[in-house]
């Protein structure tokens, strides 16, 4: 009879892997790195403007008994992908899992005001261009280490059924290209290195937070199991990516939307 393992015994899902997430000064990212030290990982973690966020977030982590570095990037700067990659293997000798979730807000603040082509440069610089340059450099250096290594990118599950509106249009295009290039990157680089994608759908981030309620209202109304993500829900799916119980899986995408599309 096969043994029964209880969550309480269970190991953790990244027990001693270095883990570099983009972007993790607040949100999504914050919540990622969070979980990802709960389950056992050192890590690197990126702001780029957000240092008090970025700092908060790692003494978190340090609480938690892990290791964590911080790094300024510019996630569309090639200089700043290879100083970030430098960085990572020089404190820990290796990457095992790297995390693409740098994007480009469009929705909330300064972002919110810029014109339509202003928007699509941004998101191709940041969310296109940045996820591209770090693929790249990492995918070759876990080539070069033993046991390979995984990477996830950020996609949109918008980007997979269409939604009318400047703003929907913007980012299916550039979560669409990241979803499509994820793809043929994991053709390109296995069998060592893993390549998936979460697409989060409606989450409780800044542009959730400051949206109108009746409109929040009409969303959770639509979606089955009744109510917007939270930047938790996201980081469960990219920490199960990032571990070897999704071992068998590479080119996948996985759809953290609560059903409403499916």
């Amino acid at each position: 009879m096969a043994q029964v393992i209880s969550p309480e015994r269970a190991a953790p899902l990244l027990k001693d892997k270095v883990a570099v997430i983009t972007g993790a000064s607040s949100g999504i990212g914050q919540a990622m790195t969070q979980l990802a030290a709960r389950e056992g990982a050192d890590l690197v973690i990126t702001y780029q403007r957000n240092r008090e966020g970025a700092e908060s977030t790692a003494s978190g982590i340090r609480a938690l008994g892990r290791r964590c570095a911080v790094v300024q990037a510019d996630v569309s700067a090639s200089a700043d992908i290879d100083r970030l990659l430098h960085s990572a293997v020089t404190e820990y000798g290796r990457v095992d899992a790297w995390i693409n979730n740098a994007g480009a807000d469009i929705l909330t603040g300064n972002g919110a005001r810029l014109s339509r082509i202003e928007k699509l440069d941004l998101l191709l610089a940041v969310d296109v261009r940045g996820t591209m340059l770090a693929c790249w450099a990492v995918a070759a250096q876990m080539q070069r280490q033993s046991g390979g290594g995984v990477i996830i990118n950020m996609s949109w599950d918008g980007a997979l059924r269409g939604l009318a509106g400047e703003n929907p249009e913007l980012f299916s295009a550039a979560k669409g290209a990241v979803l499509s290039f994820s793809r043929a990157l994991a053709r390109s680089v296995a069998p060592s290195v893993r390549v998936n994608v979460v697409a989060p759908g409606w989450i409780e981030t800044a542009f959730g937070e400051s949206a109108d309620p009746a409109f929040k209202a009409r969303v959770a109304a639509r979606i089955p199991l009744g109510r917007w993500g939270t930047p938790a829900d996201v980081a469960g799916a990219a920490v199960f990516l990032a571990s070897d119980a999704s071992r068998y899986m590479t080119g996948q995408l996985i759809a953290v939307n609560g059903g409403e599309f499916m």
